[in-house]
């Protein structure tokens, strides 16, 4: 399976990226915006095309059936923050294989596209997610923040980095167990079933910066 991944979160395309490498398939590409996707499809044969809906205040929804003409072949599996019915309509009429909401654990991201590539059409989205996800992200991101220790934002800001378990251990001067244990609890508080979910659960609600691991929100955070 040849897949390419276009997402403006930097952090979220290339971790799905090295994931997906890891696990055997092929990543074509990881790109960040979909004129970049374009270029993609229309050079090189592509079987499922991973596509966020939003880019930065743009949506691709309108952009769908350019998509589809670039490389009719190409299965799509759109990734949103919401799957409500304005992505399934355009979804539907586009004739996109895939809908699945960008907040399910990296491993069902996974199965989505397996699935997709199969030949399924599959609309999943994160019926367990708290609901205040939708209206208000900072206020979730908040909510979040309170429950970690600044040595876990630390820790953190280290996931995004995409640092390992020894190097993160190496820069903040602690025994590997000791980080092994600050990387559990930050999975935990943050609900997430991987380093990748909460490192792109940090980037997507303006936690810490993809760039430089750095903490973004104000100091007197409880």
């Amino acid at each position: 399976m040849r897949v390419l991944i276009c997402d403006d979160h930097v952090v979220f395309a290339e971790s799905l990226a090295h994931l997906l490498r890891r696990q055997g398939t092929e990543v074509v590409a990881a790109t960040y915006h979909p004129d970049q996707a374009l270029a993609v499809l229309r050079g090189q044969p592509v079987d499922v095309c991973l596509l966020d809906v939003m880019f930065e205040t743009v949506s691709v929804l309108d952009r769908l059936p350019e998509i589809r003409r670039a490389a009719p072949r190409c299965h799509v599996v759109l990734l949103s923050g919401r799957v409500d019915g304005q992505v399934l309509a355009a979804s539907q009429a586009a004739g996109v294989q895939g809908v699945a909401d960008k907040r399910l654990p990296a491993a069902e991201i996974l199965r989505i596209l397996d699935r997709v590539h199969a030949g399924e059409r599959v609309v999943r989205a994160a019926a367990t997610a708290s609901p205040a996800i939708y209206g208000t992200p900072p206020g979730f991101a908040r909510r979040m923040a309170a429950f970690l220790t600044p040595r876990e934002r630390q820790v953190l800001g280290a996931l995004v980095r995409g640092q390992d378990t020894t190097r993160l251990a190496r820069e903040l001067g602690i025994a590997g167990t000791t980080a092994r244990c600050h990387i559990q609890s930050v999975l935990t508080k943050l609900g997430a079933h991987s380093r990748l979910e909460a490192a792109t659960t940090a980037v997507r609600f303006g936690m810490v910066n993809p760039e430089t691991g750095r903490w973004l929100l104000p100091a007197d955070v409880p």
